[in-house]
C-alpha cells in the first residue's frame, strides 16, 4: 500500500506517528516522500523517515522539524479503549488538547510553517443514531463525555489562527487495517474462537473505513488546496453491527458466532479495562462533503475491504489451526 499519485518528494510531519494510523500513512507515503515522525520514544530511521523526541506538551527541539514541511498531520491522543475513570478522562482530553495547543504555538514561531494542517478527530462527536446518518451538514452533536472531548478538541484547533497554514479536520472512524494495533485482530479473536456473533442488540450501526482511504483522503486534501474545514473520514457505507460481524465470519470462513449480549459485554469489559460504549454507540456516519467534493473510496462496501485486509494477514490470524 503505498502513493501511486499526488504525494511525492514532500516533507510530511506525523505528531504521534508510531500508532496504528501513523504505521498506515508511513506505509502509504514513506516510500517517495520525506517523513518525521514526532515521538515520546524516538527510535533510529532510515534515509527518508526520522524519529523525533517530543512530550506532546511543551515546546522543545522538534519545532525545527516543522519548519518547511508541506503537511502536518496530529494524531496525538490518549487511547479511548480504557475505563472512563476520573484519572483516564482526564489523560483522555488532556492529551489531545495540549498537543494541539503546543503545535499551534510552535507553528507560529515558524519561517516557513507547514502548508497544511490536519488534525484527527472523532466521528464519535455525533450523538447516538439509529433513526437516521449523521453528517458535516445535519449531524447533530450531543453532550456525554466522548462528545465534550471531541468538541473541545476541535474547539482548540478552530481558535488557532494561522495566515499560511490551511487546517483541516478529520473526523474518522473506526478504521479497519492490518497494521499491528488496530481493531481487527480483537474482532478476529472472537471469530476465531466462535464468538464472532453481534454485540448487544447488533443493531447499533458501525462507522467504518479502510486504512487505505484514511491515507487517500489525506493526499486527495493535500492536492484541494481550495478545501479546509471538517470532513468525514468514514466509509459511505456504514452498516449495523450485526452486518459486520456476519460479514467477518464470511471472508474469514467462519459459519457461526455467539452473541454478545450487553450484559455479558459490561462484564468483559470491566474485566479487560475497556468501556462497553465502544462497541454498543450506534454510530452512523456518512462522508457527504467529501464526496460532494468528488473524492472516490477505494473501499466503499465492507466486503471488499475485509478482503483485502485478511488478504495481508496470515491464516493464523482469524484460523485456530
Amino acid at each position: 500500500m503505498s502513493s501511486t499519485a499526488g504525494i511525492q518528494h514532500k516533507k510530511i510531519v506525523i505528531a504521534a506517528g508510531t500508532g496504528f494510523i501513523g504505521k498506515s500513512l508511513l506505509e502509504y507515503f514513506g516510500p517517495h516522500n520525506d517523513i518525521v515522525i514526532l515521538t515520546r520514544q524516538p527510535r533510529a530511521g532510515n534515509k527518508q523517515v526520522s524519529y523525533v523526541q517530543w512530550d506532546a506538551r511543551t515546546p522543545g527541539d522538534w519545532i525545527s522539524s516543522l519548519e518547511k514541511a508541506d503537511i502536518l498531520i496530529n494524531l496525538t491522543g490518549k487511547s479511548v479503549n480504557c475505563r472512563y475513570n476520573d484519572r483516564n478522562k482526564q489523560l483522555i482530553t488532556e492529551s489531545r488538547i495540549e498537543a494541539t495547543e503546543v503545535l499551534g504555538q510552535a507553528i507560529r514561531t515558524l519561517q516557513h510553517p507547514p502548508a497544511l494542517w490536519i488534525n484527527a478527530a472523532s466521528a464519535t462527536i455525533y450523538r447516538h443514531a439509529t433513526d437516521r446518518p449523521m453528517d458535516e451538514f445535519t449531524g447533530e452533536i450531543a453532550n456525554d463525555f466522548s462528545v465534550q472531548v471531541c468538541k473541545r478538541w476541535e474547539q482548540t484547533f478552530n481558535d488557532i489562527t494561522l495566515p499560511h497554514t490551511r487546517k483541516v479536520i478529520l473526523r474518522i472512524g473506526v478504521t479497519l487495517g492490518w497494521q499491528p494495533g488496530g481493531v481487527m485482530q480483537p474482532y478476529l479473536n472472537l471469530v476465531k474462537f466462535g464468538l464472532g456473533g453481534f454485540q448487544g442488540t447488533g443493531q447499533q450501526m458501525f462507522t467504518w473505513i479502510h486504512q487505505a482511504d484514511v491515507c487517500r483522503m489525506v493526499e486527495w486534501l493535500a492536492g484541494r488546496e481550495d478545501l479546509s474545514g471538517v470532513f468525514n473520514c468514514t466509509a459511505p457505507q456504514p452498516v449495523p453491527n450485526k452486518v459486520f460481524m456476519k460479514t467477518l465470519r464470511q471472508t474469514a470462513g467462519h459459519l457461526f458466532g455467539l452473541p454478545a449480549p450487553a450484559p455479558l459485554l459490561a462484564i468483559g469489559a470491566a474485566l479487560i479495562g475497556t468501556e462497553t460504549e465502544l462497541l454498543l454507540k450506534s454510530r452512523w456516519v456518512l462522508p457527504t462533503r467529501a464526496l460532494r467534493e468528488g473524492f472516490v473510496f477505494l473501499y466503499p462496501a465492507l466486503p471488499e475491504a475485509f478482503k483485502d485486509i485478511l488478504a495481508h494477514m496470515p491464516r493464523s490470524a482469524y484460523h485456530l489451526f
